[in-house]
């Protein structure tokens, strides 16, 4: 298949401006199935922490083990490790989640080339659109963790901030990891404040490190304060813990 029209059918009625309204309809309809079917397969995971970055790092490589290692401490905290579901480093979180008896949880997207879940993952859920994937991903979120990625996690990372930098979410705790990879960009986002299109207390935001432990400690003490309370029961008659399709 010719893939330049896989990908136009993907996103046709989304980029190509206004349609007929019975059109633009539907594609709010199937909008809107997207997030019920999310939110009722994810409601009930318990309290995340996402993990972001690539899904081209294979095992052996040295962010897919601190990936897996991320994944274990996440465990150990209790909490459920959410990825985008793929190969890479969202493998390598999801394993080590898994491996440590934690929850697992793929959020995973339909791509031109097919990406399948990965065999971790012990609650997944597939979307056909990114934005609704996103929001999704930060929604049961309380700690995001940003491994070395290409366009997709930088658009997480700089989503993320954007949405705790104009209090649409909490402060959640974010980890930037891999200080090597990141620097660069590190200097760019400190040119950013000294110009000031930044705050220079917008630094504060993330915590940039080469240590898993430090990160994890992070999580664990800036969440005291944002760990939800509230256990949320399943209703029989609503039919919850089940998908619409």
């Amino acid at each position: 298949m010719n893939e330049g029209k896989v990908k136009k059918q993907h996103s046709v009625i989304f980029l190509e401006g206004a349609k007929p309204r019975f059109t633009e309809l539907q594609f709010a309809w199937h909008i809107f199935k997207q997030f019920i079917s999310g939110f009722r397969t994810l409601h009930f995971i318990g309290p995340c922490v996402t993990v972001f970055g690539s899904a081209r790092f294979q095992e052996g490589h040295k962010y897919y083990q601190a990936a897996i290692a991320f994944g274990k401490g996440i465990a150990k905290l209790g909490l459920t490790t959410m990825t985008g579901g793929g190969p890479g480093i969202m493998e390598a979180a999801n394993r080590g989640a898994f491996e440590a008896g934690g929850k697992s949880v793929g959020c995973n997207i339909k791509l031109p080339y097919e990406q399948a879940p990965n065999p971790y993952v012990q609650t997944s859920i597939t979307f056909k659109y990114f934005f609704v994937r996103k929001v999704l991903m930060v929604k049961y979120s309380y700690a995001f963790v940003i491994m070395p990625g290409g366009f997709g996690t930088m658009d997480e990372l700089y989503e993320t901030l954007t949405l705790i930098q104009t209090n649409t979410i909490n402060h959640f705790p974010v980890v930037l990891y891999g200080k090597s990879y990141y620097q660069p960009m590190m200097d760019y986002i400190n040119d950013m404040a000294d110009c000031g299109t930044i705050s220079m207390s917008d630094l504060d935001l993330f915590l940039f490190t080469d240590d898993i432990e430090e990160g994890l400690q992070h999580i664990k003490r800036h969440l005291k304060s944002n760990y939800p309370k509230k256990v949320h029961k399943k209703m029989w008659w609503l039919f919850e813990g089940k998908s619409i399709k």
